[in-house]
């Protein structure tokens, strides 16, 4: 099956996609992830960011990417455009700013003291009358940027434009809430696992019966013991999976009270009558959201090395903590969240040394797994392409 000849459209056809194993090198072999650096990471369209944090001219964050080995900023200029700039002063290479986000309305090299504008221009230099070179041609070095859905995505070696490589799931992104958000939660961490181990983790259900009996209650139970989802669809490079949710689920006291708590506002601003609210939503490469408009949960991985990664977690919100009762509300989730995760940590790790070691020649899936194969199949689409393009 050629995932790049058009829109596949598969529902619950597991088998789809083939039932082979997969070689184990994928998730640690150096090589491997020098192409798929070139072949996917440099390539496509990665989330980054919200427009919520970029609420006015001058605002910036900055963005560590280690597989460009690169360091941005990503503004908004005095005529409201998002740009993304290389924190790089174009005189002799010096990091303009090391502060992870703040407001500026220009930026000066703290070496030699160029200053550029929020548009990225150079805007003055001292004695630049003596350098042979004019101003215009020292520009900060800009990196493809878009919005989709209030979501900012970047890519480096742009092949079409965000919506093009999104597709139909252009409109999956629009619709759901995370477009309305003003504010978020975030969590950080990184992990020693190569960043397809670690994304995987949150493609499938098979483990949350071991690895979350307590905290999964939502999500298993009754004729569904694993908390397989609905239905899947793989689209293209995306993929989505309809969440299933336990009705008889044992919430405790303090779920059901930060529940009770961030509903009615929701009600009230119509957000549950949104499309996909029990939606997986997944964007090649890195990207996945639960588009539950209670809270967006969104949840992206980066890689550092091949057998290194960084998530980031975000619960995404509207409106401020206008009361405790929301501000409760909104912390649980973010701290339900955490705890979840943290479950996942250690296993995640120890399936790294395990294929790291190189006892394993391949690894398996199962049907319900379907979304890490998918995965794993546009990834070997991609390189391939690569590979023959440039006829490596």
């Amino acid at each position: 099956m050629n995932i790049h000849s058009g829109t596949i459209e598969v529902t619950d056809e597991p088998e789809a996609l083939g039932t082979e194993p997969i070689p184990a090198r994928y998730y640690y072999d150096p090589e491997w992830y020098e192409l798929e650096r070139k072949a996917v990471w440099m390539r496509s369209w990665l989330n980054i960011g919200h427009v919520c944090e970029l609420p006015e001219a001058g605002s910036f964050v900055r963005r560590e990417i280690e597989f460009a080995n690169a360091s941005l900023l990503i503004v908004r200029g005095k005529d409201g455009e998002i740009r993304a700039l290389h924190n790089a002063c174009t005189h002799r290479g010096t990091q303009l700013t090391s502060e992870p986000c703040g407001k500026k309305s220009t930026f000066s090299c703290p070496y030699h003291m160029w200053t550029f504008g929020t548009d990225g221009a150079l805007l003055s230099a001292p004695d630049f009358e003596r350098f042979y070179v004019e101003k215009d041609d020292c520009a900060l070095r800009q990196v493809a940027v878009d919005v989709c859905g209030g979501l900012i995505f970047i890519c480096f070696e742009p092949q079409q434009s965000l919506r093009e490589y999104l597709g139909p799931m252009t409109d999956m992104l629009e619709q759901v809430a995370v477009g309305q958000a003003t504010t978020y939660h975030e969590y950080v961490y990184e992990i020693d696992a190569n960043w397809k181990l670690t994304y995987d983790n949150f493609q499938e259900n098979y483990h949350l019966r071991f690895i979350h009996p307590r905290s999964a209650q939502s999500g298993i139970g009754g004729d569904n013991p694993f908390g397989y989802p609905s239905s899947f669809s793989l689209v293209g490079k995306h993929r989505t999976q309809t969440i299933w949710t336990n009705p008889d689920g044992d919430f405790t006291p303090s779920t059901l009270l930060a529940f009770t708590r961030a509903v009615p506002r929701l009600t009230q601003d119509g957000l549950m009558e949104l499309p996909h609210a029990r939606d997986y939503m997944a964007l090649f490469p890195n990207f996945f959201m639960l588009c539950n408009p209670g809270n967006n949960f969104l949840h992206y991985v980066m890689p550092i090395s091949a057998e290194k990664s960084r998530g980031v977690i975000r619960l995404y919100w509207k409106g401020e903590d206008e009361t405790a009762s929301v501000r409760y509300a909104r912390e649980f989730g973010m701290a339900t969240t955490r705890d979840i995760h943290s479950e996942d940590v250690n296993v995640i790790e120890a399936g790294q040394r395990g294929l790291s070691s190189g006892a394993l020649e391949h690894i398996h899936f199962m049907e319900k797994e379907v979304l890490c194969r998918h995965l794993i199949k546009v990834v070997e689409e991609t390189v391939e392409a690569y590979k023959e393009e440039t006829g490596i």
